[in-house]
């Protein structure tokens, strides 16, 4: 039997493989920027996070045909509002905790919490969805709890910030993923953070008002230099910019091309960890992380193995949705 042959390469696909590595990349590089803010308090950042992030997803839907329309649309669907102001729950939990990591010198667990993350989504799909694992898959996950197991022993205690980013993140995917292709990535962010807004808002009046036991909030400029203050925009465009560069590449590359790079991200956040953080790494941490690696090998080892084997699943994402991919260059 002839078999199928790989698609050429051609400037579309060639732009895709840029823009999901830089969108992963720039997921990747966040430890740096969280820390360079990390004269403001915690909470605070994360208030600024958010109200900034709308702000960006606001201009960004501003420059772009039907935009506002999808997000009119979005906000009557009763369905899609509901499931969106739940991601939007899931999400910030995710936030924060990442914040909380890079500012309790503990990048390394953060970008455990991510190596394990697919591994999570799996597990996540045979309890809700019901979903059958693979052989491969099956023994991602086996050897990625007994990584679990011997992390807990040698931090002595479980690795909740890893856990907490794994499991916010794959049960937002999973509300993100109820809501289909009726809500393109940018709209479902924007209505996400309208809601978070709110609270965000309050947090930093009250807490500029010295209500809440932190110099912060809008005040958070007095602790701030001048590079600081004029450059916190960039906490919004970081949340946002990887995003709209991830929908971008979906639109062009194979489902399974771009999960491979998904990865790029917990790496990159490992190596600012280790050798620019300097957080220890002991023999029984070492042993850990090699394990959840070696799961992440077998389950990269179990989609190439499904790719060879289905060539169908080398289609992208916009050849499958019910409506056309979003304009992000209008």
């Amino acid at each position: 039997m002839k078999q199928p042959q790989e698609q050429p390469a051609t400037p579309t696909r060639n732009s895709g493989y840029i823009q999901a590595f830089l969108a992963y990349l720039l997921w990747g590089v966040l430890p740096i920027v969280f820390a360079y803010y990390m004269t403001a308090h915690p909470v605070d950042l994360l208030a600024w996070r958010v109200v900034l992030a709308l702000g960006v997803t606001l201009v960004a839907i501003s420059c772009m045909r039907g935009a506002w329309k999808r997000l009119g649309t979005a906000m009557k669907t009763r369905r899609d509002h509901l499931l969106l102001i739940l991601a939007g729950h899931l999400i910030v939990i995710n936030w924060a905790m990442y914040i909380y990591a890079v500012a309790t010198n503990r990048v390394l667990e953060a970008s455990l919490g991510y190596f394990i993350n697919p591994v999570v989504t799996i597990v996540l799909g045979v309890v809700i969805l019901k979903e059958r694992l693979r052989a491969l898959q099956w023994a991602a996950v086996i050897v990625s709890f007994i990584a679990v197991i011997i992390l807990t022993v040698e931090y002595g205690r479980l690795p909740w910030i890893s856990l907490t980013l794994a499991f916010s993140f794959a049960f937002y995917s999973l509300v993100k993923n109820k809501t289909g292709p009726s809500v393109d990535s940018l709209t479902g962010l924007t209505v996400e953070t309208l809601w978070l807004s709110v609270p965000s808002t309050v947090w930093l009046i009250l807490a500029s008002m010295g209500l809440l036991g932190t110099a912060g909030g809008i005040g958070v400029f007095e602790t701030f230099d001048t590079v600081q203050s004029v450059t916190l925009p960039v906490v919004g465009l970081v949340t946002v910019i990887p995003l709209v560069l991830f929908a971008a590449a979906a639109a062009r590359l194979p489902l399974s091309t771009v999960g491979m790079f998904q990865y790029i991200a917990p790496i990159a956040q490992f190596l600012f960890g280790y050798f620019v953080f300097h957080e220890a790494m002991s023999t029984g941490r070492w042993i850990g992380f090699i394990l959840v690696w070696v799961a992440v090998i077998i389950l990269i080892a179990d989609v190439l193995r499904q790719i060879r084997q289905n060539p169908k699943l080398r289609i992208t994402t916009s050849q499958t949705a019910r409506e056309e991919p979003v304009d992000y260059t209008s």
